[in-house]
């Protein structure tokens, strides 16, 4: 929903009255790196814990984090608001960026027959996709004001709505991360008992590492294939945003001083 007004959001915080902006060009590859390297980190650290704890309680942290940036604009788009929105929207989506996705995937195949998965799956990013077509035209209709705030009562009643009526599923004891080396001890949650210091230093040191990754990456040639067409979308697509960002503020500025 916010992704329509945050291009003027960002000319007129960074570079209010000009047509052209290059430091926004800067600010938001600056931000798109920053954020790539932390996902690459944290994507399969969320993954591993979710099988631990289970989808719902991981799904809860990146849903609540991501209400907090979208809360900063929703009370002021001022240089100063919009800069502690810039620095907490890059720290908080290393978490969030595609986490729910991903994760919101795992619920789904927890839930649905080995068969049926796939029309699942397909089901699943239609919402995903329809969900992010009414957000932009519902946009065109409110104000800057108006669509951040009603942006954060969203992101606020969807986790609420998870919270609440989304049934957890069990965590399987059996459950085995293919990602980890050979030689690490699964640790199994105790949702009973409060997590001891000694059982959460261990799960720290059983998150998977970059040699893990790497190990994955060499395991399957389907899978490296798949990671580096994703990678290149991924560049291409922040590379397109970045330009938008100063490509038609320019334009439309032009085209309305010569009408």
């Amino acid at each position: 929903m916010v992704a329509p007004t945050i291009t003027d959001v960002t000319m007129f915080a960074v570079c209010p009255h000009q047509p052209e902006c290059s430091i926004a060009i800067y600010l938001t590859g600056f931000q798109q790196a920053v954020i790539g390297l932390g996902t690459l980190f944290m994507m399969p650290l969320v993954g591993n814990l979710s099988d631990r704890y289970g989808r719902k309680a991981l799904l809860t942290l990146p849903m609540s984090l991501s209400i907090i940036p979208l809360a900063i604009l929703a009370y002021s788009r001022s240089r100063n608001f919009f800069y502690a929105y810039y620095v907490l929207k890059t720290l908080t989506s290393m978490v969030c960026e595609g986490s729910v996705q991903c994760l919101a995937l795992a619920y789904v195949a927890d839930n649905v027959p080995v068969r049926r998965r796939a029309a699942a799956f397909g089901i699943l990013s239609g919402i995903g996709s329809a969900a992010f077509v009414c957000g932009t035209f519902i946009a065109r209709f409110l104000s800057t004001a108006s669509t951040f705030q009603v942006a954060t009562a969203v992101a606020i009643a969807g986790t609420v709505y998870m919270r609440i009526f989304l049934p957890d599923v069990a965590v399987e004891e059996s459950l085995k991360t293919p990602i980890l080396c050979r030689g690490k001890e699964k640790i199994v949650a105790d949702f009973a008992n409060e997590i001891s210091p000694i059982k959460s230093e261990q799960i720290f040191k059983s998150r998977p590492s970059l040699r893990d990754m790497l190990t994955m990456l060499q395991s399957s040639k389907i899978f490296t294939q798949a990671a580096v067409v994703a990678f290149f979308l991924s560049l291409s697509d922040a590379g397109f945003q970045a330009s938008v960002t100063v490509y038609l503020p320019g334009v439309l500025f032009a085209d309305f001083n010569s009408i």
